[in-house]
């Protein structure tokens, strides 16, 4: 036998390595089977049941309690559904159920017209012009559209109109705008103009035949509606929930109850995800502003009783209470390494690892777009006791030891009964975000003690967007150049004498035109609180004899109140705009409903800034006479 591979008296060899404790032997133990068939093996038979029983012990499986698992559950439910919309500050209407509640609540109408009249958009009002064509065409009516193009045109841009100075001072619009002018039709007019009076018709001022007309109409119905359908858009000016004040949307909600209606607000939404958590109940409204609807319909509150058998709940790994068993490894809360501010982590591995089967799913269907209350749920277990169950987190909305999940918190600080209602929006899990068309920061300048609302993105005409410094050089160039023009002989510049003095005196420095002042304001009424409102800055053009004209912004966000007749001035809170400042930013958004059908809106987003920012204001400075400045700014 080969002493390397077995030792026949393994005592002898260990006796003679006392003295040299070195190993430089080993055995391997291999198992021997007797049989050739390993069922038996496989089995995993418990030799020593003992051995079982004192793990089970360890673990505290023995201290069972008389509690048996759920067989059989009773629940008593009311819901209501929701019937009132209130958005912003405008009356009450009708809850639509059938739309995205997004598109309900943000849905901004879209910008078709800019500072002087010029046209935004170009994009949209080709795709509906097109689309008029189209409807000409499906009705044999082809030969009429030569004449609606002619009279819904696309104006060529006069590069000596100031009012066209705004789609001539960039090129890329201008060209677009140029190609298009006589060739194409602009649909947003033809829809103007049907929306302005119920008695206008598409063919006015177009000498069309009289048989023919009554085809006319019925296209210009289905083209409204074609066009109200691809784009959400407040259809009434004061129809908005965005409050412009205040950077945020603001909307109630109202569904009947038992003794009036129960009133939801939401006075901050901003985030883009809009859900139950953004709702908080407003006790002291019995209902929302408006013009009651009368008595709701029989099938908007419903009580009812169901039975149902509990089940357990089942997740991913989720630790099996079988000692035989193995989890799935897909799944490993053992991986979980929380920090120890991490609460959220540690309550979802107690709950794995520790309750998991001790949770029992109740399966019931709720009706979206409606409020939810459990009247009453009876429990009965394997031994035939029954349990009244009480709603999780009732008790004062005011105790701090209360806590619940998916609960409405009451608005104000009254010590009243917390509200365990359930409520179901009509949401969409996710939103397409388009680029965002207008971008705006407001941010502070500590160095001029001033807020100045920076338009970082303006729209163009062409329906995209332009970095803002980048399009108010454009402005300012083409505002020269058209004064040039104006002036025969072109603009007269007064020379000025080289400085014989090291210093020269600069009454004030130049802001670009994309930085819009919001200058502080007394509240009405106050002599203490203030607002910010917003201001102009002059546009001097070098060379002009006339006054300068006031800058105003380019963005519909900024714009508010000055399109109306007469323009109506624009005041933001004060404490909306921190020291870190905010962003604020209006694009497309788009999402696909449960339908299958595709909704589009215009809707804005407020982000936190990135900090203060120094526009280089200053009046009376002194500086050397080696850096010039332009002639416009001197003294």
């Amino acid at each position: 036998m080969n002493d390397l591979i077995a030792i026949e008296n393994i005592e002898s060899v260990l006796a003679r390595e006392v003295l040299i404790p070195t190993i430089v032997m080993w055995n391997r133990l291999e198992g021997r089977p007797r049989r050739e068939d390993f069922l038996r093996a496989l089995r995993a038979e418990v030799r020593d049941p003992l051995w079982m029983l004192c793990k089970q012990w360890q673990v505290g499986e023995f201290k069972g309690d008389d509690a048996g698992s759920p067989i059989f559950a009773k629940v008593h439910m009311q819901t209501t559904k929701l019937t009132r919309f209130a958005p912003g500050q405008a009356d009450a209407g009708a809850f639509d159920n059938d739309t995205p509640f997004e598109a309900t609540v943000e849905k901004r109408p879209i910008p078709f017209s800019g500072q002087g009249g010029h046209i935004l958009s170009l994009d949209i009002r080709l795709a509906m012009g097109r689309h008029w064509i189209k409807l000409l065409g499906s009705e044999g009516l082809a030969a009429h559209a030569p004449l609606f193009i002619a009279h819904f045109d696309i104006e060529e841009p006069d590069p000596a109109e100031r009012d066209d100075a705004f789609i001539t001072a960039h090129a890329t619009a201008w060209q677009s705008v140029s190609a298009l002018a006589g060739r194409a039709m602009d649909g947003a007019k033809l829809y103007f103009h049907l929306k302005e009076n119920a008695a206008n018709r598409a063919y006015d001022d177009i000498t069309v035949p009289d048989a023919d007309k009554p085809a006319i109409d019925a296209l210009a119905d289905r083209f409204v509606a074609w066009f109200e359908n691809l784009f959400q858009q407040p259809l009434e000016d004061g129809n908005n929930a965005w409050t412009g004040e205040q950077l945020e949307y603001r909307f109630g909600v109202s569904a009947p109850v038992e003794g009036g209606d129960k009133v939801m607000v939401a006075d901050e939404y901003y985030q883009g995800r809009l859900d139950w958590y953004n709702l908080d109940v407003d006790a002291s409204q019995d209902s929302l502003p408006g013009p009651a609807d009368g008595a709701p319909p029989a099938d908007v509150q419903e009580a009812f009783t169901r039975s149902f058998f509990p089940v357990n709940i089942q997740f991913d790994g989720m630790p099996n209470t079988r000692w035989w068993t193995f989890e799935d490894s897909k799944t490993s809360f053992g991986d979980i390494k929380p920090d120890t501010t991490d609460v959220n982590k540690l309550l979802l591995i107690e709950f794995g690892l520790v309750y998991a089967n001790d949770w029992f799913l109740l399966p019931y269907q709720l009706p979206v777009g409606s409020l939810a209350n459990v009247a009453g749920l009876a429990v009965t277990n394997v031994f035939g006791e029954r349990t009244w169950i009480r709603a999780a987190g009732a008790g004062q909305d005011e105790d701090w030891q209360r806590w619940a999940m998916y609960k409405l918190a009451v608005k104000g600080s009254a010590d009243v009964a917390a509200d365990t209602t359930l409520v179901l929006l009509p949401t969409v899990p996710k939103n397409n975000d388009g680029k965002p068309l207008e971008d705006v920061h407001v941010i502070r300048d500590e160095v001029a003690n001033m807020v100045w609302a920076v338009e970082n993105g303006i729209p163009l005409p062409t329906g995209r967007g332009k970095p803002g410094f980048e399009a108010g050089r454009e402005l300012a160039k083409r505002f020269e150049t058209i004064l040039d023009g104006e002036i025969d002989g072109g603009l007269v510049v007064p020379e000025l004498p080289e400085p014989a003095a090291d210093i020269r005196y600069q009454l004030m420095e130049s802001v670009p035109e994309n930085w819009i002042p919001m200058i502080p304001v007394h509240v009405d009424g106050d002599n203490r609180e203030i607002q910010l409102q917003r201001a102009s800055m002059p546009r001097i053009v070098i060379g002009d004899p006339n006054p300068p004209e006031k800058i105003k912004p380019r963005t519909s966000l900024l714009r508010q109140g000055l399109d109306e007749t007469p323009a109506q001035p624009y005041f933001l809170h004060e404490e909306e705009v921190p020291r870190a400042g905010v962003r604020v930013t209006q694009g497309f958004q788009r999402t696909r409903w449960h339908d299958g059908r595709v909704f589009t809106w215009m809707a804005v987003r407020k982000r936190t800034g990135r900090g203060e920012g120094s526009s280089g204001l200053a009046f009376d400075r002194v500086k050397s006479t080696r850096r010039r400045l332009r002639p416009s700014l001197r003294s």
